[in-house]
Order: structure tokens, then sequence, then C-alpha cells
């Protein structure tokens, strides 16, 4: 049986990543009120909640995503399903408490 594995890399390697790789979808799985009071540009918003069923229906098994949230609990949890899921190209990035770089306001 193959094991479910996901990435684990760091806001640098996740910046450098997005910035040269236009394929990469970045998505925010903390809530709805945390994603409006700022969150890194271009990323969309699915709550945790919502992660499993959302990615069904958005989401092939190859796109390749990039995953964050407050502190990097949520998103460590939301990479774990999606590769248990089946997706192959997960990456967990942590918080955005880390994250060093612009965000959106």
């Amino acid at each position: 049986m193959l094991k479910a594995e996901y990435h684990r890399i760091n806001s640098r390697e996740a910046k450098e990543r997005i910035d040269n790789d236009k394929d990469i979808i970045i998505v925010d799985v903390r809530t709805e009120e945390e994603f409006s009071e700022g969150h890194i540009p271009n990323s969309i918003n699915i709550p945790l909640s919502a992660v499993i069923d959302q990615a069904k229906q958005l989401f092939t098994k190859d796109t390749k995503l990039f995953i964050y949230c407050r502190s990097g609990v949520r998103s460590r949890i939301a990479a774990s399903q999606l590769a248990l899921m089946g997706f192959n190209k997960v990456y967990d990035f942590g918080g955005i408490l880390s994250w060093p770089y612009d965000i959106t306001k």
C-alpha cells in the first residue's frame, strides 16, 4: 500500500516556488474572517472544514497545492487529508505568522 505523503517546506522555499511557477494554487485553510484580515497574495480561502469537499470539486490529483493557515496546525491537517485523498503535489508551508513577505489586506 502506498503511503500518503505531502511535503513540508519553509516560507522562503514556498515564496521562491510561488514566484517561479504559475501553476501553483495557494490555499489558505483559515476561516473566512481570518482570511479577510490579511492573506498571502493570490491565495484562495478554503476553510479546513471544507477542504475535503471543495478539493474534490476544484482540483485534479496532480494540482500543485501550497497550503497554509495561521500557525501551521490546520495546514498540516489539511495537507495530510489531501494526501490521503490521493493528491500527490501537496506542500505545507506552515502559518502566515511565520510568513516574512507581503500580505494582502
